[in-house]
């Protein structure tokens, strides 16, 4: 557990806190909560670095509100009280917290914008879903997305996306469906993948209203620090 002290003063890198909610970028590679790999998870990290920073003699609460796919980077949203994650459950549950997405994609969509409508199966056995024109199995669920072209570079896309569902791995089989496959995803037909093993898919940006100050949070998660292409295409974006 050492090395994991010396990960978390080197790269925690939380974006907003406040005494309710607490939100991190999360790195590709990290899993936001446990499963059966059994490797350390970020909410276990977050509880370290929690009980660190504010001395906490006993256990540390944290809830975690959703989750992102282990290859992906961004915005992770957790809560500090139980008040606050019954709260923001809530506004999930309602679509009234918004989900901003960048993806890097390997072709040009046809359309620069457009909305995306899917049925999506999931194989739980490969860990893959399969998005279809048509409902082809009762247990396939309805995707929508909308998405927009924000700029290119030499060989690759950057493009925009807001969730208007939450399915798994929807964004990345929806745009691999289109013929737009994110960089470094091989699961979904990209050529060839990362060196971090991530995918170039970052929850860049979410927003709602704080369940208990009720004002307006917009929280943004910078792109991954180590990725030339990400940082070429966020400096870009942003000129």
């Amino acid at each position: 557990m050492l090395w994991w002290h010396e990960y978390v003063k080197k790269n925690m890198e939380v974006i907003y806190e406040d005494n309710h909610l607490i939100a991190v970028n999360k790195a590709p590679g990290e899993i936001v909560q446990g499963d059966k790999t059994g490797d350390e998870c970020l909410a276990d990290v977050l509880k370290l670095w929690l009980k660190k920073k504010y001395n906490k003699q006993g256990n540390v609460f944290l809830g975690v509100t959703h989750r992102l796919d282990r290859p992906v980077s961004g915005v992770v949203v957790f809560a500090k009280t139980s008040k606050a994650l019954a709260r923001i459950n809530e506004l999930l549950r309602l679509h009234e917290l918004k989900k901003t997405y960048w993806a890097i994609v390997s072709e040009r969509p046809e359309q620069d914008e457009g909305t995306l409508t899917h049925w999506i199966t999931r194989n739980e056995k490969q860990n893959k879903s399969y998005a279809t024109d048509k409902q082809k199995k009762s247990t396939s669920k309805k995707a929508e997305l909308d998405y927009r072209l924000i700029l290119r570079s030499r060989s690759f896309y950057l493009l925009e996306v807001d969730l208007k569902t939450g399915r798994h791995h929807q964004i990345r089989c929806q745009l691999a469906k289109m013929g737009c496959h994110i960089r470094g995803d091989l699961k979904y037909g990209a050529k060839r993948s990362l060196p971090d093993g991530g995918i170039s898919l970052h929850a860049r940006k979410v927003e709602f209203i704080h369940p208990i100050t009720k004002e307006k949070i917009v929280i943004t998660a910078p792109v991954p620090k180590h990725d030339n292409l990400w940082k070429a295409m966020q400096d870009s974006a942003a000129e």
